[in-house]
């Protein structure tokens, strides 16, 4: 057998290249975008985040989290460093931001027909599939398991 033979069966089972660059750009995308929402937040504050936490008589500080499901998480995702961890926290992030800012809208569709909710899906579901999926190769960090 000779040796490029054996790499591309290799590269077959493990899903190549392009499952790779496919983790990356799914990466790239859901966590770049969301950086423009946390630098939002770092220049607007999260009053807006507070004031529905405290309407839910729950503590304001927990506000401050969004820095982290908006700002940390994404670069971490983006560096493909703690990816599934960090994808996890990101989940967690769209499923308060859902039941805090658009629960009324579960059920609703918006005035183009769409799903109400459909961009906090669009953010949600793909980090969830990074959970499952991985970094793939183009990651910093370079371990297994949930802290890959």
């Amino acid at each position: 057998m000779f040796k490029s033979q054996r790499i591309e069966e290799v590269e077959v089972r493990s899903g190549g290249l392009s499952d790779d660059f496919g983790k990356l750009i799914l990466r790239l995308t859901i966590a770049g975008l969301m950086l423009f929402h946390g630098v939002a937040k770092l220049k607007g504050g999260v009053g807006g985040i507070a004031g529905m936490l405290e309407n839910e008589g729950l503590p304001t500080f927990i506000a401050y989290g969004v820095y982290v499901g908006e700002v940390v998480v994404p670069v971490l995702m983006i560096l493909g460093i703690l990816t599934r961890l960090s994808a996890l926290v990101f989940a967690f992030n769209m499923v308060v931001a859902i039941y805090l800012a658009h629960r009324s809208d579960v059920l609703a569709l918006g005035e183009h027909g769409e799903w109400a909710i459909e961009l906090q899906l669009l953010y949600l579901l793909p980090a969830i599939a990074i959970v499952f999926l991985g970094p793939g190769r183009f990651a910093l960090w370079k371990r297994t398991g949930l802290f890959a």
